[in-house]
């Protein structure tokens, strides 16, 4: 299902800077525990039991057929985890076009961003509109806003909120459960032990993808496929672990810090999107597991092949010897075009008769091989094609990859008290009760320096 082609970290393709054999054998026999431990306590990753809940699956489609011709929109409304995953189904699997020929219409809600959110609730007629609110706490600050614009919304059109929202959330506990209760409106559950970037494979994202008519059990099926990918025993033989160990390397002992996700083709940029906040938010981490201040994690980039050839590709090639460039690659299309001999002229001669599928083609490999030349490392991940099977795959891959990469930074994969700060400083300067002290310290710290400011 997924093949990952490493040559080009290795030193005999690109010289000093690859991983030699040597180091290479010893990072096996290093790690070698470690790998085994993760795979001997499966039970500790709940998120590996998400693709074979068939019960929940049925659940979800059922809840689908029932809604789905009733509306002309869906919203979802959430942010982080609760978003990207579902964007990364709908931008691979969706037509490009999806929204202007099909419903329901698939819109997100991710940011606070005023002009974006008041543009959104004036082009959806809320009589037409059912809102899937999602948030694992039950209490994110941007999702709850965005909730309370749609059911203010529909109380001023008169609506019931509980035909309108469906409420994705924690089983137990959150002002969401609670508003959920209160309105008589549906819900389905987010594991509590799954968190929110692992969540996509929950109907955080498998919801808004059966709503808009693709195959969850296909998606969910590509995930058990990798899923005994990234079982495998034999660490030499598992893509997951080993495209953790290269990326490890290549940050910890090469220098490269920032990893550059380069998928070449338009439909898989949203999973490239919804990887670096993966990436980001479980290798990012000030402490170790034994309690000491690493500061550790690279720091993930998206570039979209062959678009970002034209923007980012001289900085790579040139720049600072500071990252790995990892290739997301299809073997095929869904569909083509073909290059007519509209006009004659040696300049465009060679183009006709040719697919833009093999111009992409050698687009990649083209840069691939430049940047081998050159010496930077880069990865390519291969995929049959892009179907529901494939991003399902995909999402397993990389989650199971980050765990990897966890025990190889030695921090802690799950957690995100970066975020939560954050979170809690927010609160402080909107009033949350509880927040006054924390809101006076950070009142002091915004504070403008008047030396400093130019106007």
């Amino acid at each position: 299902m997924i093949v990952l082609r490493y040559q080009n970290a290795m030193e005999p393709h690109i010289g000093a800077a690859g991983f030699a054999k040597a180091d290479f054998d010893r990072a096996l026999r290093a790690f070698r525990p470690g790998f085994r431990a993760i795979l001997r306590d499966r039970r500790k990753l709940p998120f590996l039991e998400l693709p074979y809940q068939e019960s929940l699956f049925s659940r979800i489609e059922a809840y689908a057929r029932q809604v789905r011709g009733r509306f002309r929109n869906l919203v979802h409304i959430g942010i982080g985890g609760s978003a990207l995953g579902a964007q990364a189904m709908a931008g691979a699997l969706l037509h490009r076009f999806h929204n202007e020929r099909s419903k329901p219409r698939l819109y997100c809600l991710d940011n606070v961003d005023p002009e974006e959110t008041a543009a959104l609730f004036e082009h959806v007629d809320p009589r037409e509109t059912l809102f899937h609110i999602v948030t694992k706490s039950g209490e994110t600050t941007e999702t709850v806003a965005g909730f309370l614009v749609a059911l203010d919304r529909l109380r001023r059109a008169d609506l019931d909120p509980s035909e309108h929202v469906v409420i994705t959330t924690d089983r137990k506990k959150g002002f969401l459960k609670r508003a959920a209760a209160a309105l008589r409106v549906r819900t389905f559950e987010i594991p509590e032990k799954v968190g929110g970037r692992f969540s996509a494979l929950t109907p955080v994202g498998l919801l808004p993808a059966a709503m808009a008519g693709l195959p969850i059990q296909e998606i969910a099926a590509g995930a058990i496929l990798a899923d005994e990918q990234c079982a495998r025993k034999d660490p030499e033989r598992n893509p997951a672990f080993l495209f953790a160990l290269l990326a490890w390397f290549m940050d910890a002992r090469r220098g490269r810090r920032i990893h550059v996700i380069m998928p070449y083709a338009r439909a898989l940029r949203d999973v490239a999107d919804w990887f670096r906040q993966l990436w980001a938010e479980s290798l990012g981490k000030r402490w170790s597991t034994s309690g000491q201040e690493t500061n550790t994690g690279p720091t993930p980039v998206l570039a979209l092949g062959a678009t970002d050839q034209h923007s980012q590709i001289q900085l790579y090639m040139e720049g600072p010897q500071d990252k790995l460039i990892v290739f997301l690659v299809p073997r095929q299309f869904r569909s083509d075009v073909t290059i007519p001999s509209s006009m004659s002229d040696p300049s465009a001669d060679f183009l006709h008769g040719k697919c833009f599928s093999e111009l992409l083609s050698a687009e990649q490999q083209g840069t691939q091989a430049a940047l081998t030349a050159a010496g930077r490392p880069n990865l390519t991940i291969e995929i049959p094609q892009i179907s529901p099977r494939t991003v399902g795959a995909l999402l397993l891959f990389f989650e199971m990859a980050a765990v990897f990469a966890g025990r190889l930074y030695d921090i802690n994969p799950f957690d995100q008290p970066g975020v939560e700060a954050g979170k809690k400083a927010a609160f402080a300067l909107l009033g949350r009760e509880g927040h006054a002290d924390l809101r006076a310290d950070l009142e002091r710290r915004l504070a403008v320096d008047e030396q400093y400011t130019i106007r």
